[in-house]
């Protein structure tokens, strides 16, 4: 039978009790309809999973008993992938966000470069989208069967995304030109491989100083075929690339 998932936070819980919020109440007690000593299961977003039982339902809010913890409905990954991705217009971020999740990411990382279309207003503007995103980090986790939710975070400058990337991850660049084909560089790798941070856009293309920059900073700039993909196809098929050739993806 389908595990029946539920979200809360490692503070939610409280000894053998877990505390849902509003959404999650809601869901459990109008949509699923689930009554008093009804088995569900509850994920912290940091992987770890618990079978529980209803121990109180109500509109606004539900307890839950935990019975015990449990393994989560699908494994990890090995490979602690972050995909950062230049902004993107529309829902285009929103799908690059829903995909990657679902592939296994653990960190999205959205970058400001120059060619980009889209520019934030503020900072509550970039707020709001972060809050979103991380909304659609959730969902996506939930229904892949994920115990972990990706962590999105405030955008970054470009500079800011290739400079201050960890040193012992592995960091490929991809790009529409000056760069190799993706499986010599990871054929180069020594082998097993934990961390890959994976930049990807962005719609405008990258300018060469970025490229250049990346290249000084450590990153192996990567080009794939001839065709030219969307930004958000790209961020997707980069995903699955690469969980493909060092993660569980087979």
């Amino acid at each position: 039978m389908t595990r029946r998932r539920f979200f809360a936070p490692p503070g939610a819980f409280t000894r053998d009790i877990v505390r849902l919020d509003v959404d999650e109440a809601r869901y459990l007690r109008e949509v699923l309809r689930l009554k008093v000593g009804d088995q569900v299961y509850v994920f912290n977003g940091q992987g770890k999973e618990f079978q529980c039982t209803v121990d109180e339902a109500r509109r606004d809010s539900s307890l839950l008993k935990v019975v015990s913890q449990v393994e989560p409905a699908r494994p990890e990954s090995p490979l602690q992938l972050t995909l950062a991705v230049a902004l993107l217009k529309g829902e285009k971020f929103d799908l690059a966000v829903q995909k990657a999740t679902e592939l296994g990411v653990i960190a999205i990382k959205p970058v400001t470069t120059k060619l980009a279309d889209i520019r934030l207003r503020d900072q509550s503007d970039a707020k709001k989208r972060v809050a979103r995103w991380q909304r659609i980090a959730l969902e996506a986790a939930k229904q892949s069967g994920r115990s972990v939710v990706p962590e999105v975070g405030e955008p970054v400058s470009f500079g800011q995304c290739v400079t201050e990337a960890p040193a012992f991850s592995v960091r490929l660049m991809f790009s529409e030109r000056d760069g190799g084909p993706l499986l010599p560089a990871i054929n180069r790798l020594a082998r097993p491989v934990e961390k890959v941070t994976a930049l990807v856009g962005s719609e405008g293309g990258w300018t060469d100083e970025e490229i250049n920059l990346a290249r000084d900073s450590g990153w192996e700039i990567i080009t794939m075929g001839g065709r030219t993909l969307r930004a958000e196809t790209a961020a997707i098929v980069v995903t699955t690339l690469l969980q493909h050739l060092l993660g569980d993806l087979e």
